[in-house]
């Protein structure tokens, strides 16, 4: 029988006269999926913590695809104040928000460390400023015609579970690999009830999620845990390019048969390469009530409301 085609960067429909941010955008999958997105004809603001880094990869942008519409905009997730402050500014310039791509993340420090507001680092940064962030994007996002929303998650969610009683790592042993997992589910979650939330309020939003299997970027190559020495090590047999692990999160983004809360990974073996299709949703994800509850918990710990 003759393979399904496999879908690339040729597949991503015209996007002119959209309006997206990425962000974590200034390198790895971030940048991967902003360069594709400029490529389409995409505005694309460029959203990081570092100014430096985000000039770079918009002269990088720029080679690539000289009429490139890209901006830089300041945003450090380990720090609200800095969500609300980007927000703000977006808000102040923007009346319309087409597509919000939740990238940018952190993964497994050896040891516990908080964000500015005493947040543990991976559940605050992965989860808690991409939930305010959409939050606070809201109305621009109700006023696109067709808006999505965008949260990479990671094969970590399979083993995921949410602590309640201890979402910041500080009662019981700080574990990296635990609590990263927990932050990606987070990421699922969030995802599915966003979703809920929308269609009951008729926000028209299409929110989904994507991860990228095994993609040789910083965020592992940087990365200091055990586990990661162990990623590092398998590197060579199952990891893939960058460019190659924004596919799934760009499917998502963009593709027609992108659906409703659906979730997608790379399709070749335990999702760590290939081609994006339809990833394994995690049970622990499918949990409408824990879903709901951890909604709750993440508008008071943030402060944000959703209108």
């Amino acid at each position: 029988m003759p393979k399904e085609p496999k879908w690339t960067t040729a597949d991503i429909p015209p996007q002119d006269g959209k309006l997206v941010v990425v962000t974590g955008a200034t390198g790895g999958l971030g940048y991967e999926t902003a360069l594709a997105l400029a490529a389409a004809g995409a505005t694309v603001i460029l959203a990081g913590r570092n100014e430096t880094k985000g000039k770079e990869a918009m002269e990088k942008i720029y080679a690539a695809v000289p009429n490139a519409k890209i901006a830089f905009g300041l945003v450090d997730l380990g720090s609200l104040a800095s969500v609300r402050s980007f927000a703000t500014k977006f808000l102040s310039h923007h009346q319309v928000l087409d597509l919000l791509v939740n990238n940018a993340g952190i993964m497994t420090p050896p040891k516990r460390v908080t964000t500015s507001d005493g947040f543990e680092m991976q559940f605050g940064t992965n989860h808690l400023s991409h939930f305010a962030l959409t939050a606070l994007l809201l109305p621009a996002l109700k006023r696109s015609a067709a808006p999505r929303v965008v949260t990479v998650s990671s094969g970590a969610a399979q083993t995921g579970k949410i602590h309640f009683d201890d979402l910041q790592w500080d009662k019981q042993k700080y574990c990296a690999w635990l609590s990263y997992s927990q932050s990606k589910l987070a990421n699922l979650l969030f995802t599915f009830e966003l979703q809920r939330k929308s269609d009951m309020a008729g926000w028209g939003i299409l929110s989904t999620a994507a991860h990228p299997g095994y993609a040789r970027t910083d965020l592992i190559a940087n990365g200091p845990g055990e586990p990661n020495r162990i990623m590092k090590a398998l590197q060579p047999l199952v990891s893939q390019s960058a460019a190659e692990g924004a596919l799934p999160t760009l499917f998502a983004a963009v593709s027609p048969e992108a659906k409703p809360a659906g979730f997608y990974s790379p399709q070749g073996t335990l999702e760590m390469k290939g081609p994006p299709g339809p990833a394994n949703v995690p049970s622990a994800a499918k949990d409408v009530e824990v879903a709901k509850k951890l909604w709750d918990v993440s508008c008071e710990l943030t402060g944000v409301t959703w209108e």
